[in-house]
């Protein structure tokens, strides 16, 4: 069994997330820019097993499509193109940034940490990753 790689693309930033191989434990992995994500990811899946790519679907709460929501699919066409034997799902992303921030106060994170927007882009792929997992577990 590999591991799921979860996305959340930005337009500047993309912040990452990963399981362990048995799927049961999602941890943040790296924030990367987005011109370097493709590469990032060609190089980690020579050296680690992954099964899958999730990556946040960005959509307003009307489900309308946001400034990233171009993006994020062009990018998820390339991930198709370039891992065409994994399996890329779109996952809600909606508060997964108030999320990640919120988590970061409850982890105890110094004010200088919560400043930094890599670290909440990789609590938020983190976030898509459990939400992703725990959908998958409901519909077994």
């Amino acid at each position: 069994m590999g591991r799921l790689l979860a996305i959340d693309y930005g337009l500047k930033r993309v912040g990452l997330a990963v399981t362990d191989p048995l799927q049961i434990i999602a941890t943040a992995l790296e924030t990367v820019p987005a011109k370097q994500a493709l590469n990032f990811l060609i190089a980690y899946c020579k050296t680690e097993k992954v099964d899958a790519f999730i990556v946040g679907n960005p959509r307003n709460l009307n489900m309308q499509k946001t400034d990233s929501t171009d993006g994020a699919y062009k990018f998820v066409a390339l991930l198709k193109k370039t891992f065409p034997k994994h399996t890329v799902h779109l996952h809600d992303e909606r508060f997964t940034s108030k999320m990640a921030l919120d988590a970061m106060i409850r982890g105890g994170s110094t004010k200088k940490d919560r400043r930094k927007k890599e670290n909440i882009d990789k609590v938020s792929a983190t976030i898509i990753l459990q939400s992703f997992m725990e959908s998958q577990s409901f519909n077994k």
